[in-house]
């Protein structure tokens, strides 16, 4: 089950567009997946990390980098040691839709069993069409018992340009100094469906880049970001906060959304941002700079080294999920109105209320899917669910009481709010299994997902898996309960 492993995720950017790609390159890399303690904001506390050799681990994670059309090879290599976690692992390139290698979309027990302890597996896959950014991170899945934190874990990201990109007239700069990580942590000993009953637990510190504080501890370093007046930035916001979302400001700045989960959109000014996990997109900054906490620090270049004094915005500018709407090919598929889709799936609270009933659900090839989901706990609060393997059309949001189906944001996650109803389309044009969750880890841990089996009678001629893959599952059945750990 999801619950006996640690589950590491990436999710890479690309940032061309329309660029012919003539010859396949082929990128290297070696990762190693293993423990350190670290104190990001002060306090220590033991992690699961990246790095590009076994003792390197780094947070934040290492940046990888690559191009469309690009092929990649990703040896992933266990050399996870600390008795009081699970020790097997698996990566998922979040982001990318793993057309024909849905073996490497890396979501154990659904396409592959977990990498275990002192062994590795070979993620070999091509980026293909996929354009825009994407974030890269990882989460450890709580398990039963065992301490766990959203700071053992490693994100890292990839992009790169090209003259073709649509926006490149808005802005000067974009690099990796305008890579913006942020996360909510918080400390959790024992994982159990009594927990989320009595809500979300709060976060104990927000970190920016890696760095942040929490109330009553020490005043560490904050991220800061420097810039020089006049120049337009390209802000990439990814967050990886504990809770579904969080607000996100500059004091006395404008943002404006140019992309969102990899898809352009149409230009659009707010000054406040609420980013949802696991969610990617234009912003930088925090709500409140109370001694730093919640907050990092935007420096225009010459100016005092002190931290800002500076009030957060008050006169709204909200960003709205509904007022996004796709640059290019916008429209959802099926027909305009609530249920024109060939297949329907309703989201309900339990399992046995779903409609239809059950947690796999096999989707005929080249259909109209429409799912709908209600957010009915208020002790849950919040939902960002995420789809692998498509992108999808937010035709009902959930900041918004009317349907789209002209011009509807196109993401990959999108957020179910309590009291609400949130409807998304996609065409199942991709087979294989597809994890469909919930981003908050802990919902996810007692089992807040479903699986999406995409044209089950193709995917075996359509995604062969390497002979590598078929020794994951005999190795990691052969471990004892004490390599579990």
């Amino acid at each position: 089950m999801l619950l006996s492993m640690v589950f590491l995720i990436f999710r890479l950017s690309y940032l061309t567009y329309g660029a012919e790609v003539i010859r396949e390159r082929q990128q290297h890399e070696h990762l190693y997946i293993s423990n350190k303690e670290i104190a990001p904001d002060g306090f220590r506390r033991s992690t699961v990390l990246a790095g590009k050799t076994p003792k390197t681990g780094q947070f934040p994670g290492p940046l990888l980098t690559a191009v469309k059309g690009e092929r990649l090879s990703f040896n992933v290599t266990d050399v996870l040691t600390d008795p009081t976690m699970i020790r097997s692992t698996s990566i998922h390139w979040h982001g990318l839709f793993q057309k024909t290698t849905n073996y490497a979309d890396g979501v154990a027990f659904v396409s592959q069993c977990p990498i275990a302890p002192n062994h590795s597996f070979l993620y070999d896959f091509g980026v293909r069409d996929q354009a825009g950014m994407r974030l890269a991170f990882s989460e450890s899945i709580t398990l039963l018992n065992l301490p766990v934190s959203t700071a053992t874990d490693y994100e890292g990201l990839s992009w790169f340009t090209t003259n073709d990109d649509p926006h490149r007239h808005w802005y000067d700069v974009d690099d990796e100094s305008t890579v913006i990580h942020t996360r909510r942590l918080v400390l959790i000993f024992t994982v159990s469906a009594d927990i989320i009953s009595h809500g979300q637990p709060s976060a104990d510190a927000t970190l920016i880049n890696g760095k942040g504080r929490y109330f009553g501890g020490p005043d560490v370093p904050l991220a800061v970001i420097e810039v020089e007046h006049g120049k337009h930035y390209r802000f990439r916001l990814i967050s990886m906060a504990f809770h579904a979302s969080h607000g996100v400001s500059i004091d006395g700045h404008n943002l404006t959304i140019i992309e969102v989960d990899g898809i352009n959109t149409e230009p659009h000014t707010v000054n406040f941002i609420k980013i949802v996990r696991a969610l990617s997109s234009i912003g930088v900054g925090a709500y409140n700079f109370t001694n730093g906490v919640n907050s990092g620090i935007l420096r225009y270049k010459g100016a005092p080294n002190v931290e800002p004094t500076t009030s957060p915005w008050s006169d709204g500018g909200t960003l709205r999920e509904a007022d996004l709407h796709p640059l290019e090919n916008p429209g959802a598929p099926g027909k305009p109105y609530p249920g024109g889709a060939d297949v329907i799936l309703s989201g309900k609270k339990h399992a046995q209320d779903l409609l239809p009933k059950g947690s796999v659900y096999t989707l005929p090839r080249n259909k109209v899917i429409e799912i709908n989901f209600f957010g009915e706990n208020k002790t849950l609060g919040a939902h960002p669910f995420h789809l692998h393997g498509h992108a999808f059309d937010v035709v009902k949001t959930s900041d918004s009481d009317s349907f789209n189906y002209v011009n509807p944001v196109r993401r990959d996650v999108t957020l179910v709010a309590f009291e609400n109803q949130t409807t998304i389309r996609f065409v199942t044009d991709n087979p294989g299994p597809w994890f469909l969750h919930c981003h908050m880890d802990l919902h996810l841990a007692v089992g807040l997902a479903v699986v999406l089996a995409e044209d089950t009678r193709d995917t075996k001629q359509d995604d062969p898996v390497p002979a590598d893959w078929k020794s994951l599952c005999p190795i990691y059945d052969a471990l004892n309960p004490a390599q579990l750990p």
